[in-house]
This record gives C-alpha cells, sequence and structure tokens, in this order.
C-alpha cells in the first residue's frame, strides 16, 4: 500500500525536475527545485540548483565584464580625446599670422601640458596592459623600504604642499627592508600617493603608515574621500575606473590598477577597504628573512 505514494512522490519530484531544467534552459535562473526527502532523486534536485546557481554566477560575471568593457571603451575614447581635441585647436590657433609673441607662449604651452597629459595616458594604458600579460622583467633585490618611501615623499613635497590636505606619516623604524624590485615599488608609492592628492577631501588629513610583523612589510595609506563611492570597491582596479566618476581631475584611472599588478608580481597584495568617506589601500609584501 506504501508503493503508490513512494511512486506518486517520485513522480512528482520527477515532472519538478523536469520544469525546472526546462526553466534554466529557456534563461531563468531564479526558481529552485524543492528538493524533498532523501535519494537520487532528491540528490539530483539538489545538484541541478547548483548548477544553476553556479550559472547566475558566471551570467552575472559576465554581464559585469561587458559593463566595464562599454565604460572602459567610453573612458578610454573621452581620456584621449579631450587632451587631443585641445591640441588640435591650439595647434589651429597658431596657424593663424600675426600672432603676439606673448599669446605664441601661452598656446604652446597649453600644447606642450596637453602632450605631455597624453604621453601620460598613453603610457599608463601600456603599462597595464604589460602588467596584464604579466610580460614584465623584475629586478628583485634587497630594498630599504623606509628609505624609498621617505624618496617618494620628498619627490612629492611641492605638490603636497601646494595641496589643500596635510600628511601624517608613521615609519616603524628606518631599517625595514623586503626583497623587491626597487623601481617597480616606486611606482607603486607614486601613484598610492598621487591617488590621495587628487582624490581627498581638501582641509583633511591623508595617514600613511609603514610597519613590518614577522612575514610581511605592511604600508597603509588612508584618507577621506572627495567624491562618493557609489560603486563596488573591487570596480577601482577595473581599468579607467575612478573615485571621481565626473572625471574632473586629472589622471588615467589605471593607477591603483597598476600599482595592485606590481605587488602581486612580486608576491604580495594590494587592497582596498571602504568605511563610509573613509578610504583606505593597505600593501603587503613578504618580509625578507633575517
Amino acid at each position: 500500500m506504501t508503493i503508490v505514494p513512494f511512486a506518486y512522490k517520485r513522480l512528482s519530484l520527477s515532472q519538478q525536475i523536469i520544469t525546472g531544467v526546462q526553466q534554466m534552459a529557456a534563461g531563468n535562473l531564479h526558481d529552485v527545485i524543492p528538493v524533498k526527502g532523501r535519494g537520487s532523486m532528491a540528490d539530483l534536485a539538489g545538484h541541478l540548483n547548483q548548477m544553476q546557481i553556479g550559472f547566475k554566477t558566471l551570467l552575472d560575471k559576465e554581464m559585469r565584464i561587458e559593463r566595464l568593457k562599454t565604460e572602459l571603451i567610453a573612458n578610454v575614447s573621452h581620456d584621449l580625446k579631450t587632451p587631443l581635441t585641445s591640441i588640435i585647436n591650439y595647434v589651429d590657433l597658431l596657424k593663424q599670422k600675426d600672432l603676439p609673441s606673448d599669446t605664441i607662449e601661452s598656446y604652446v604651452q597649453v600644447v606642450d601640458r596637453k602632450t605631455q597629459r597624453l604621453k601620460v595616458l598613453i603610457d599608463d594604458l601600456l603599462e597595464a596592459s604589460k602588467m596584464s600579460s604579466g610580460a614584465v622583467e623584475l629586478h628583485m633585490e634587497t630594498v630599504n623600504v623606509s628609505s624609498l618611501l621617505s624618496q617618494a615623499l620628498a619627490e612629492f613635497s611641492d605638490k603636497i604642499e601646494n595641496s589643500e590636505v596635510s600628511f601624517r606619516v608613521q615609519i616603524e623604524h628606518p631599517q625595514i627592508t623586503a626583497a623587491l624590485d626597487g623601481r617597480k615599488t616606486w611606482r607603486i608609492f607614486e601613484n598610492l600617493l598621487s591617488n590621495a592628492l587628487k582624490y581627498a577631501m581638501p582641509h583633511t588629513r591623508v595617514h600613511l603608515n609603514l610597519r613590518e610583523d614577522h612575514d610581511h612589510v605592511v604600508f597603509t595609506i588612508k584618507n577621506v574621500s572627495a567624491y562618493e563611492i557609489d560603486f563596488e570597491v573591487e570596480e577601482l582596479f577595473e581599468r579607467f575606473k575612478r573615485g571621481d566618476q565626473s572625471r574632473h581631475t586629472e589622471g588615467s584611472g589605471l593607477g591603483l590598477s597598476i600599482a595592485k599588478s606590481i605587488a602581486e608580481l612580486q608576491g604580495g597584495d594590494l587592497q582596498i577597504e571602504m568605511d563610509g568617506d573613509l578610504f583606505k589601500v593597505t600593501v603587503r609584501f613578504k618580509r625578507k628573512p633575517d
């Protein structure tokens, strides 16, 4: 007498599985197949639900990639076209006859600035491309990271003094070392300092800390963001993505992506944390053994 209800349950579950598979094939990845009881049919329903979750995750990822590709094309076009248009316009102005010498000098200065801007954008794009392909040659050596950070800060001293933010620096001690490529690591500090100067809220402090623990050299930089970041933090690592989405600030939008790639190529990592308007970047390098 118990065979008929059992067979009915299996038939009902089989029909639900068939319906679920048909829905998946039609692109509906939201409806879950009810898993009832035990046995091979229940296991099959569970596995199909896991497949559905996997398909949905992949689809969401593909849609995100396509959206970022569209943004990349738009942003690259905008960032390259803006200085190029200025160069073309001012070259046309320079073709005019009988221009006063001070006007010519002023136009040439604008062309020079825009040319340098275009060069930075192209150089950053090429470097980001090399990083993503792994076609980068590293020259590893024992680097005094404390000294390297101090040199980077000295290089930025004029920009820091002329900015509307103040820097607070804590270096645990002057002999923090790690096995790194010095020039590439300099680029990490350069990009992060530039990022803070561009995007920190005026009249706030930027906090820098360099320390070491048993396994790692750890560098952190924190600032209050002048712009609301209303997208996923991980998207800041995408090419040409900026915290300033209105793109009033100058920059390629590649700085964080390049810095992260350099850190990872040297066996380290770079992470971003957001807590309200507080923006924090943490870079870890493997500590040089004693």
